[in-house]
């Protein structure tokens, strides 16, 4: 069997016994969702929420107990894990992001913060695993080298895996508006940073090699530096392809062994696998490696600063299945770590969470749309359904404003 295929099926443990925590789980389900513009159906015939005459999303529950069982014995987890092993999935007419927004925007009040300071009575310790050098290598290996066919699935054909921005959100974006939002993303950057003909360029994490053609197009000489092995064999198949292959060196290499001075350091979403013991690391290399005038820009995933702090050490379903040692900064986090570790500050920061929304959603029409050549590249149904909650539970966190993404521009 190719090993893609037991990576989700070995992690997903069988569900507990139904005990107190399940009965309890049931009571507070049903108690939430009588406040919550969601309904659950579940296949003993019972309905939590409003009448299903009613127009809102519906939750079809096939294996009650099961279900019940997962979240009682750890919320944050345990709901991906039931949609992963079909225990619960959407009711016909019902999009999955739909089903989840609701609890995305009232999640602050949902979950007390004295809930997080109990956290460690239900949730495992240590498992996150820090991203030093060597955690850091295996963290990224983790997502990035799936395999580089799955992502061009449901990416377009930039491959960028970042949030696209779209010229207007008057309408909702198709996805014939993909490749040129995700084009002006880029440029976005580039521009923020000031690269223009013979800048000298640091980008941190390749992605696919996008960025780096873009500004070696611009005449700009490139340094880009990924972990993920598959990545830098793709993103130099087509610098190679885009005629740049002078302007561009593409290294695997962790950023903590960057050297060199460069007139522009950017880095698109990838301060999220930093951690948060690291971030005044990475950004005193990010200093030291600024040459003067010198200008760095970050596309930031981002969340409230005070749910950073309540949930900092929580261990959740995307950690355990999706971005092992993630962690999104705040805003005043980014602020308070280049004052306090360097000599930056932050001079711009332009917020674009809506525009995330729609990316997740036009990358979840197409991976849904592409399930079966997903599969026929050694990935089982349960990763798939995996991934498609991973991208409905993030485009829920953008569209309700609980997640933010943002352009930030730091210099001295």
């Amino acid at each position: 069997m190719d090993p893609r295929v037991t990576v989700s099926s070995a992690l997903l443990p069988a569900p507990p016994s139904y005990g107190f925590r399940g009965v309890v789980a049931r009571t507070v389900i049903a108690r939430i969702l009588r406040g919550v513009p969601v309904t659950a159906r579940l296949s003993t015939g019972e309905v939590y929420g409003a009448p299903l005459a009613e127009r809102r999303p519906v939750l079809e529950v096939t294996r009650p107990q099961a279900f019940f069982a997962r979240l009682g014995q750890s919320p944050m987890i345990g709901i991906g894990e039931s949609y992963m092993a079909r225990e619960w999935s959407v009711g016909e007419g019902t999009d999955l992001a739909d089903a989840l927004a609701p609890f995305a925007e009232r999640l602050t009040d949902l979950i007390k913060p004295v809930f997080y300071n109990l956290r460690h009575t239900v949730l495992p310790r240590g498992l996150n695993p820090a991203n030093t050098k060597e955690g850091a290598k295996k963290n990224i290996e983790a997502h990035y080298d799936l395999s580089n066919e799955m992502f061009q699935q449901f990416l377009d054909p930039t491959l960028s895996y970042s949030s696209a921005l779209f010229d207007t959100l008057e309408n909702p974006p198709t996805l014939a508006d993909l490749e040129a939002a995700q084009l002006r993303k880029v440029d976005a950057i580039l521009d923020s940073a000031g690269v223009t003909t013979g800048s000298r360029v640091l980008e941190i994490g390749t992605g696919w090699g996008t960025l780096a053609i873009r500004a070696a197009e611009r005449g700009a000489t490139v340094t880009t530096v990924t972990l993920s092995v598959e990545q830098a064999a793709l993103a130099q198949e087509r610098v190679d392809a885009a005629g740049v292959a002078e302007r561009v060196e593409i290294a695997v290499r962790d950023y903590r062994d960057q050297a060199g001075e460069f007139d522009a350091v950017v880095s698109v979403e990838m301060i999220e696998a930093v951690g948060e013991e690291f971030w005044p690391e990475y950004f005193r290399k990010v200093d030291s490696l600024l040459a003067p005038g010198g200008k760095a820009v970050i596309q930031a995933i981002l969340i409230a600063h005070d749910r950073l702090v309540a949930t900092r050490n929580t261990y959740t379903w995307i950690h355990k299945y999706i971005f092992p040692g993630g962690m999104l900064p705040s805003t005043d986090a980014i602020s308070q770590v280049t004052r306090r570790h360097t000599s930056l500050h932050v001079s711009n920061i332009r917020p674009m969470g809506l525009h995330y929304a729609h990316t997740l959603r036009l990358w979840r029409e197409q991976f849904v749309q592409n399930w079966q050549s997903v599969q026929q590249l050694g990935f089982d149904d349960r990763f798939c359904r995996m991934w498609e909650f991973y991208l409905a539970y993030c485009e829920a966190g953008f569209r309700t404003g609980y997640l933010d993404v943002a352009q930030i521009r730091i210099e001295r």
